[in-house]
């Protein structure tokens, strides 16, 4: 049963990780404004604002990217587990697992980052690190209507 609320939870998820993926999750300006930081679930990346031109790249921040990845595959799998709600709660619980430890890589990066790079002011959040809160809040509620799926089918049981 794909066509269940919390599919459209689960697929809302998937495309939240996915934004994590593809856009930037932190920024940060150096004082002389010359110099802009940036994370990524790829990399961490200093470009020189004048000219353009990457100055420095680290691919360090790479474990962002697959805990991303697997939370994409986690959600797609709790999908296809409509039969089996028990299995869909667990991946569900995995999934939260790993985007609160994708939050806790980015706090830990950028703090590195910004001690390194400008220490007086902290660095802006973007739509990369909200778009995994977004996607705890759909795994919250997908989980919420499992249950309820759970409870019906075992209220329905009872009856009989």
């Amino acid at each position: 049963m794909i066509q269940r609320v919390q599919t459209i939870f689960l697929f809302l998820l998937m495309i939240a990780m996915t934004l994590v993926l593809f856009f930037p999750i932190w920024q940060q300006v150096n004082p002389d404004q010359t110099q802009l930081m940036t994370l990524s679930a790829w990399s961490l990346q200093t470009l020189d604002v004048s000219s353009g031109e990457i100055v420095q790249s680290e691919s360090k921040a790479l474990a962002i990217a697959v805990l991303a990845m697997i939370s994409i595959v986690l959600a797609g799998l709790s999908i296809f587990s409509y039969k089996d709600r028990g299995r869909q709660m667990m991946l569900n619980m995995f999934n939260s697992l790993a985007m609160v430890a994708n939050v806790g890589l980015i706090v830990w990066f950028t703090y590195s980052a910004n001690a390194d790079f400008n220490p007086d002011v902290n660095g802006a959040f973007v739509l990369g690190f909200w778009a995994i809160f977004a996607a705890l809040v759909m795994n919250m509620l997908a989980n919420r209507f499992i249950r309820k799926d759970e409870m019906l089918v075992r209220s329905v049981d009872r009856i009989r």
